[in-house]
């Protein structure tokens, strides 16, 4: 069994930045690739980064590529989301899924395919 706890969401303005944690418990995950997703009020969950478990490989979705980094510590078991040039429409629940394919070599881009995830952590950006 995996828990994952995501962290360091809030309330933002525009252009802001926030960090995102997401710190796992009863299982290393550090063989495995994780992912990061949202959900907005009203739509379905969508894709947003994922780093494979060696942490060489990051995939994003267009719409935040060069403004969110992902990354890992393996030691620390904990996967990070920086989030900066933060818009409204990144107001969003924001997951932490773990794809527990033994060192896969595939970044997956659809929740279907990750098969834990976390309560989520609100962000929430003010214009």
């Amino acid at each position: 069994q995996v828990q994952l706890v995501e962290s360091g969401g809030g309330l933002v303005q525009a252009g802001g930045s926030l960090r995102l944690s997401c710190a796992a418990s009863g299982r290393t995950l550090s063989d495995y690739a994780m992912g990061w997703f949202r959900q907005a009020p009203g739509k379905e969950r969508e894709f947003v980064a994922a780093i494979s478990w060696s942490g060489l490989r990051t995939s994003y979705v267009d719409s935040v590529k060069g403004r969110f980094t992902i990354s890992r510590d393996n030691a620390k078991n904990t996967v990070y989301q920086e989030k900066n040039s933060l818009k409204s429409e990144d107001t969003a629940v924001y997951y932490c899924e773990a794809d527990l394919n033994y060192r896969s070599l595939e970044l997956k881009l659809s929740q279907d395919e990750y098969d834990y995830w976390g309560q989520g952590t609100q962000v929430t950006v003010s214009s």
